[in-house]
C-alpha cells in the first residue's frame, strides 16, 4: 500500500504537468504562468520528499494529499481526455475540443469533490446498523447490541475536540451492550491521546469497552532517540486506553456472560502483511477457551480473516477496520479493493463472518464516499 501510494505520488505530481505544460502551457509565452504552473508540483514533490524522509507531521500529510486530489489528480485525468482527443482530432478535429472540454468538465468535478471531502467528509459520520445471524449464537444473546468503531486517528484532528464529542454522544445514544474498538486510536504518537482521553473515557456500555491495537499504535512512524522508544510509546498507548477505562485484550480472551449463556469475545495485537507489524497470535487468544462457544474476534487488520480465521479456527465473527475503504468510494467501489478481498462491510463465508469498519479517522483528514462511520451490530439467532 505504502509503495503504492509514493509511485502514485510521483506519477501524479509529475507526468501530468510535464505534457499538459508541453502541450498548452508553454505555447503562452507567458513566463509568470509558467512559473505559477510548476510550483504545485514543486511543492508537491517537496512535501513528498519530506514525508520519505521520515518527516510524520500531520501538516505534510495533509498539504501533500490536498495537492495531489486536489490538483494532481484533475490534472492527471485531462492528460487523458486530451490524448483521447488528439487521437480522434487526427479523424474529426471538431471532435478533439469536445472532448478535452469533457475532460476540463470532468476534472473539475473530480477537484470540487476533492475539496469536498478535505472539508466536510471527514466530519459526515455516518451510523450503519447490521444484523448478524447465527445458528450457534445462544438465545440470552439474541438482540445483543455491539458498537463497533476502529481508526480512530486522534491525532489527525489536532486539538479540536469537537467530532470527538459528536461521536461519543453518539456511540452511547445507541444502547450498547458492548462497544468493540480495533486499534488504530493514534497516528504516531501517544501524545495525540492527551486532547481525547478524558472524552473517550465517556464511551459507555453494559458490558464494557474493549480494544486492540493496530498498527499504528505501535508508534514505529516516528523517530526516537533511543532504540526502544517505539516500544515505551506502544506501552503508553496501551495504558492510556486502560487510564480511559477501556479493556485491551493484547492475544488473550475473555468471557461474556447473559443469564445462564456465555460467548467468548477474542482480540489480538495487529496481525497485517507486510510492511505492516504482525504481532498477533490467535492460537494464544483462545487457549482455554470453550470450542462450543459462540467467538468473537476483535483484529485490526481483515487479511487474517483469509489466513487464519476460514481454517481452523473457531472464530464465528470477526470484526476489523485498518483499511478505511482507502478513505474513497464510488458507487459501491473503492481503491481499497486492489489490495484487500475484504475492505468494507459484511462478509459471509463456510458459516464463518467478517465485519470490516471503514472507520472514523484517518492519517489523512479525507473521505469521500467511504464516510466517517459507527456501526451497530445487533446479533441474532437463527
Amino acid at each position: 500500500m505504502i509503495t503504492f501510494i509514493i509511485v502514485a505520488a510521483l506519477v501524479l505530481l509529475v507526468i501530468p504537468d510535464l505534457y499538459l505544460w508541453w502541450v498548452y502551457v508553454r505555447e503562452s509565452g507567458s513566463a509568470l504562468l509558467g512559473l505559477l504552473w510548476w510550483l504545485p508540483m514543486a511543492a508537491g514533490l517537496s512535501l513528498w520528499l519530506a514525508w520519505s524522509a521520515g518527516w510524520y507531521a500531520d501538516w505534510i500529510i495533509k498539504s501533500l494529499f490536498v495537492i495531489l486530489l486536489s490538483l494532481a489528480l484533475p490534472k492527471f485525468i485531462f492528460m487523458f481526455f486530451s490524448l483521447a482527443g488528439l487521437c480522434a482530432g487526427h479523424w474529426l478535429p471538431w471532435l478533439r475540443h469536445i472532448v478535452e472540454l469533457g475532460g476540463v468538465v470532468f476534472s473539475c468535478a473530480v477537484s470540487v469533490c476533492a475539496v469536498y471531502g478535505f472539508v466536510f467528509g471527514t466530519n459526515r459520520l455516518e451510523v450503519r446498523e447490521v444484523t448478524v445471524s447465527s445458528s450457534r449464537l445462544p438465545e440470552s444473546f439474541d438482540g445483543y447490541r455491539i458498537v463497533h468503531i476502529s481508526d480512530l486517528h486522534t491525532g489527525s484532528f489536532g486539538s479540536d475536540t469537537r467530532f470527538m464529542k459528536r461521536l461519543v454522544e453518539v456511540v452511547n445514544g445507541l444502547g450498547a451492550d458492548a462497544v468493540l474498538f480495533t486499534g488504530d486510536i493514534v497516528n504516531a504518537s501517544p501524545d495525540e491521546l492527551i486532547p481525547y482521553a478524558g472524552i473517550l473515557s465517556g464511551l459507555e456500555a453494559a458490558d464494557g469497552v474493549w480494544s486492540v491495537a493496530g498498527n499504528h499504535d505501535y508508534c514505529e512512524y516516528a523517530r526516537y532517540e533511543r532504540v526502544d522508544g517505539a516500544m515505551l510509546a506502544y506501552a503508553r498507548v496501551m495504558e492510556t486506553e486502560r487510564e480511559m477505562g477501556w479493556r485491551v485484550l493484547s492475544n488473550e480472551h475473555r468471557v461474556l456472560r447473559r443469564g445462564g449463556d456465555e460467548i467468548v469475545l477474542a482480540g489480538v495485537e495487529n496481525c497485517g502483511r507486510p510492511p505492516f507489524p504482525s504481532r498477533g497470535d490467535l492460537g494464544r487468544a483462545l487457549e482455554g477457551s470453550d470450542e462450543g462457544l459462540f467467538t468473537i474476534l476483535m483484529s485490526h487488520d481483515p487479511s487474517q480473516w483469509r489466513r487464519e480465521v476460514l481454517g481452523d479456527s473457531r472464530v464465528d465473527l470477526m470484526l476489523s477496520g485498518h483499511t478505511h475503504g482507502m478513505q474513497l468510494e464510488v458507487c459501491g467501489w473503492s481503491p481499497s479493493s486492489w489490495s484487500y478481498s475484504e475492505w468494507g462491510g459484511l462478509y459471509s463465508e463456510a458459516g464463518r463472518m467478517l465485519y470490516v469498519s471503514k472507520g472514523v479517522g484517518g492519517t489523512v483528514p479525507f473521505r469521500f464516499g467511504a464516510w466517517p462511520e459507527v456501526t451497530l451490530l445487533i446479533l441474532r439467532r437463527l
